[in-house]
């Protein structure tokens, strides 16, 4: 088994946590270009009530929530590894 400095090993997560973020912003677009894409198909499609159009407003709102327990989990995963980090 390889040792690693505690000087590493903050680094190693600090490196993640960079990482993290920016997946975090990544999520963070594509939550926006969702809300675009529901917004239009709602203008266009306003008072249709054909079955697609309905499961495709469904399927990115489905998607708009799942993204938000994507970032909710890497929150909660960032303030774990800080919280790790914190007690080397």
């Amino acid at each position: 088994m390889t040792s690693i400095s505690v000087a590493e090993l903050k680094a190693a997560i600090a490196a993640a946590m960079q990482q993290v973020s920016d997946g975090q912003e990544a999520i963070k677009i594509a939550g926006e270009k969702l809300q675009g894409a529901q917004q239009v198909l709602g203008a266009i499609l306003q008072g249709s009530q054909h079955q697609s159009v309905e499961s495709a407003q469904a399927a990115l709102a489905q998607a708009g929530a799942e993204l938000e327990q994507c970032m909710a989990a890497t929150l909660a995963a960032a303030e774990q590894a800080q919280s790790y980090a914190a007690t080397l």
